[in-house]
């Protein structure tokens, strides 16, 4: 739902948490992405897997990337918010989920990515919007 109502043309979903070393390592790429590609319709939803007993430190990390937009929690049942995404995804952190605008998921990077395989995943999108 949240990302139909982004409304972007591509929509980036990032799952990661606090105690994930390598989504913490990726964040400023994802950010940096966030930046270079908002004004061509890229939205960014982060989304911790942190438990909300957890969620302060999670807003203090995020804070101190410079993040000044939504962010939401993984709240409810794991393997029904795991298959929301993607059935093929073990769960593991890092997670990136790629959309398009029409709200179909396009690429998924799992696992640390950089980004150059962010940007080019967006870019895959971008140029072609509704994935024909």
């Amino acid at each position: 739902e949240a990302v139909q109502a982004a409304k972007g043309t591509v929509v980036v979903v990032n799952v990661w948490a606090t105690w994930c070393v390598p989504c913490r390592e990726e964040m400023p790429d994802l950010l940096k992405l966030r930046r270079d590609y908002k004004d061509r319709g890229l939205a960014l939803l982060l989304v911790s897997g942190d438990f909300s007993s957890e969620s302060e430190q999670a807003a203090a990390f995020l804070g101190e990337q410079g993040v000044e937009f939504p962010t939401y929690i993984k709240t409810g049942d794991d393997m029904a918010f795991i298959n929301a995404f993607d059935p093929k995804w073990s769960g593991a952190l890092p997670a990136t989920f790629i959309y398009d605008g029409q709200g179909r998921l396009r690429h998924a990077l799992l696992g640390k990515s950089s980004y150059a395989q962010f940007e080019a995943k967006v870019l895959d999108v971008l140029q072609s919007p509704t994935g024909g």
